[in-house]
């Protein structure tokens, strides 16, 4: 690579750092918040790993951000062997991150289920877990793990002979009452396929947007270590015989 065109390219990667952390801190965040909204459902934490080594990164972008500048501009050796380290670092933790949003999204297939059904037998209209199960019901229009029956074999429906009012398709329509089972007026698809799908899609789209930053990563590695080299080259003088 020309050191031109490196030098100019690690000063935009460098200017752009500060974007990239703002964007990978919402990424991180809007994970978190998405997750959050269904915590005590979910029994395996660990989906809060990547968003968290994601949100770390942000912070440190937008310290490395100003000493990538200062550096590349002065063609300092040691302040790019630094920024390439700390850029090395970054990219590490982004690999990690993308191979931890792997393992969890391979183990939101099917691992739903167990926790669904937890949350469903604890509800009793007040506790947090009643609280996640009726804010995931209204979300997305379900009821239910596979479908509203479920409700049938919990301490719920034995001691109400009805599902939660978060079931209905109109929660404000005076039609759907708690006094009886209305299969018409009720979301009768259950939550399962519903939630799974949401987490999916927060996950893949972490992922694109951590793949996309450590593209411009490798690329950042790769103009430091032509502007290293060049400036290496340019301090050996030409030995003549």
């Amino acid at each position: 690579m020309d050191c031109g065109v490196a030098k100019f390219c690690l000063l935009f990667i460098s200017l752009i750092f500060w974007a990239a952390g703002a964007g990978l801190a919402y990424v991180g965040h809007y994970m978190i918040k998405s997750f959050g909204s269904f915590d005590v459902l979910l029994q395996n934490k660990s989906t809060l790993i990547p968003a968290a080594i994601i949100i770390g990164i942000s912070v440190v972008m937008f310290i490395v951000g100003i000493v990538g500048c200062c550096s590349t501009i002065n063609e300092s050796k040691l302040g790019l062997g630094f920024f390439f380290m700390i850029i090395f670092l970054i990219f590490a933790a982004e690999v990690t991150a993308l191979v931890f949003s792997f393992i969890y999204r391979s183990k939101i297939n099917g691992g739903l289920e167990p926790s669904l059904k937890d949350a469903l037998s604890k509800y009793d209209g007040m506790n947090p877990e009643s609280v996640g199960v009726d804010s995931m019901q209204k979300l997305f229009k379900c009821c239910g793990v596979k479908n509203y029956t479920d409700w049938f074999s919990t301490t719920w429906y034995s001691k109400n002979k009805t599902v939660p009012h978060s079931c209905c398709k109109n929660i404000t329509s005076p039609e759907c009452t708690a006094e009886r089972i209305q299969p018409g007026l009720l979301n009768t698809e259950g939550c399962e396929a519903k939630l799974e799908k949401f987490l999916q899609d927060v996950l893949t789209y972490a992922m694109v947007v951590v793949v996309a930053f450590a593209i411009i990563k490798f690329f950042g590695m790769v103009s430091v270590c032509a502007i290293t080299c060049r400036s290496h080259r340019s301090g050996y003088e030409p030995i003549y015989a």
